[in-house]
């Protein structure tokens, strides 16, 4: 092992040792975090949210597909999950069905019933603010260019997809594996 290839593990510790950090001390509340685009068209004020922990913060912007659909990506795993059938103002339709679709995409990735439960009861409320990471914001654009022109039944096939890729912010891993190992630490 060179001297590179030790500084790479030892900042790659650093990182996780952060998380766990961040894990420990942050409030719980699920962080919606929307795009300007998005606080607009669903005619919602947004509130500060401070420090939040990032398995539980998800950035969401709109993504014009065939129709409209919106799509949320998690901060700390770049998870996505792709949505249908909101329409304008219907962010009441919006935070129900963020939850329920990611229940059930959840449950057919194979995680376990009782772990969702528990990441929903530890995650709280939700509650809307704006977008905060440059990083996540990009992510969303990868996976919004990698959605023009493909052809899945539904969506959470699309998600399936998008969630089998590897992206560089979380060390090239898929975003899938990278969500269900900060469950089993947390929870597990």
């Amino acid at each position: 092992m060179n001297i590179a290839e030790s500084e790479r593990i030892l900042e790659v510790r650093k990182s996780y040792a952060k998380s766990v950090r961040e894990l420990q001390r942050s409030e719980n509340m699920l962080a919606l975090r929307f795009t300007q685009k998005l606080l607009k068209d669903m005619k919602v004020a947004p509130v500060e949210l401070g420090d939040v922990n990032s398995l539980f913060s998800w950035h969401a912007n709109i993504l014009q597909l065939r129709r409209k659909h919106i799509l949320f990506v998690n901060d700390l795993s770049r998870l996505c999950l792709i949505i249908d059938g909101i329409r304008s103002s219907q962010l009441d339709k919006l935070q129900e069905k963020f939850k329920s679709e990611l229940k059930e995409y959840l449950l057919k990735e194979g995680i376990r019933k009782h772990v969702i439960e528990q990441y929903f009861f530890e995650a709280g409320e939700i509650s809307i603010g704006k977008t905060n990471n440059k990083s996540v914001l990009g992510t969303m654009n990868e996976v919004s260019f990698y959605s023009i022109d493909t052809d899945f039944n539904n969506t959470f096939e699309l998600s399936a997809w998008l969630n089998s890729m590897i992206y560089k912010p979380i060390d090239y891993k898929e975003p899938i594996n990278v969500f269900k190992k900060a469950l089993q630490e947390q929870y597990l």
